[in-house]
């Protein structure tokens, strides 16, 4: 009789698994090495072609084509990261003296923080979005609510909208900062949403709507995240100071660790922009098929290495501010080149946007219909209240990415 247990997986020998990381450390720095060579040999061309930065370094240069890179580091310059600490002295200082006057200071500080960097126009149009969910929520129809949030993302496609939020700004990338910041907040719109359809918070709209301000205008994540849903926000927010003692170590050296993990990690990403040009080299045919082998298997390395290095800095700093307010930040991105399947990718690189829409995917009509992985246990009990949820989803981010593709495509 054949047993139905699954087969016992043996562990490696150690002598095979160190052989394994050798060979893939020593062949990920070799083409590197080769990349790296191959842009100081094109140096030139490629400064002529896209103007590259003066390093850091005296003597060095650096490549500005990620997008994201440049202009997320620029705010940060500017404003952003002045802002954060911002928001962390007024945390501190809210818990040590009056906790119950937290949450509205934050919410208070949150706001005002975004409209000095939107301007009021920009902020309005965030709370016309605001206020227009908030409305519709309260009918209780979740595939209204996708509806209208869909067709509110989709306002930010009009030519003519565009124009206006435009002349609203001095310079295209604070226009840019507009549009990511309502596409991020349409998606807390659609988290609140579906929960008040579901089980809605408080029988009194007035906390409800103060709840969804606060969630909306939390500072550490406002921009770029990572998302958490406004199920998590407002349970962890509400949570008592006796049980927010769940981190052994004081908030200082937690602090302190994380800002030096996240200062080595922004090094690391100016290092590989600054002696591997391979966000210029990509935007050029040519240069891609003159590559030697080693060269351009470093150029497809070093680009996801450093999509990997630069989410860990972009989301670091943010997570590392919510886990002092005692709320419970995504897990940073995994390691891209120990990931050996797409759905591992999937899972664990933007893991707020992963729940955020395995939550919302799986609740269809009834739970007993999907399963917990969101599997439809009997075909024939499929409905559009099953498929809508997660199609829905989808065709949000979808619109999410045309919107962020349109605004600056490569």
């Amino acid at each position: 009789m054949a047993s139905d247990s699954k087969p016992r997986l043996s562990p490696l020998p150690w002598t095979e698994v160190l052989v394994y990381w050798v060979l893939s450390f020593g062949s990920h720095l070799y083409s590197f090495y080769k990349l790296h060579t191959f842009s100081k040999e094109h140096e030139e061309g490629l400064e002529r072609e896209f103007k590259l930065e003066n390093g850091l370094l005296k003597g060095f240069k650096r490549d500005i084509l990620d997008f994201e890179w440049s202009f997320w580091t620029e705010w940060a310059k500017n404003s952003l990261l002045w802002t954060l600490i911002g928001h962390g002295i007024i945390s501190r200082l809210t818990t040590i003296f009056n906790p119950k006057l937290r949450v509205p200071a934050l919410t208070l500080y949150g706001f005002l923080a975004a409209s000095s960097v939107l301007g009021i126009k920009g902020v309005s149009v965030l709370l016309v979005h605001l206020g227009v969910s908030f409305s519709v929520a309260q009918l209780r129809k979740p595939t209204l609510s996708w509806l209208f949030n869909l067709l509110l993302i989709s306002t930010l496609h009009i030519k003519s909208l565009q124009d206006i939020q435009r002349g609203w700004y001095s310079t295209e990338e604070e226009y840019y900062l507009l549009l990511f910041s309502v596409a991020m907040c349409g998606l807390r719109f659609i988290s609140f949403s579906l929960e008040h359809c579901w089980s809605p918070l408080d029988p009194s709209g007035v906390v409800e709507l103060f709840w969804l301000f606060s969630y909306t205008f939390y500072h550490p994540l406002f921009y770029n995240g990572p998302i958490i849903t406004f199920k998590a926000y407002t349970e962890q927010m509400r949570w008592s100071i006796e049980e927010r003692s769940n981190r052994s170590e004081p908030a200082l050296r937690f602090l302190l660790l994380r800002s030096g993990r996240i200062l080595l990690w922004w090094c690391l990403a100016e290092y590989m922009i600054h002696v591997m040009y391979m966000h210029s080299i990509q935007s050029i045919e040519t240069y891609i098929e003159i590559l030697p082998p080693w060269a351009l298997g470093g150029l497809a390395l070093a680009l996801v290495q450093f999509f990997y290095v630069k989410y860990l800095v972009l989301f670091g700093l943010p997570c590392t501010l919510a886990a002092l307010d005692e709320l419970v930040p995504p897990k940073l991105p995994s390691c891209v080149s120990i990931m050996y399947s797409f759905t591992g990718m999937w899972r664990h690189f933007d893991e707020g946007l992963y729940r955020w829409l395995i939550r919302w995917s799986e609740r269809g009509g009834t739970d007993e219909v999907l399963g917990f992985h969101g599997r439809v246990e009997d075909p024939e009990e499929m409905s559009w209240s099953t498929i809508a949820p997660p199609m829905l989803a989808f065709l949000y981010c979808f619109a999410q990415i045309g919107l962020e593709w349109t605004s600056h495509p490569p």
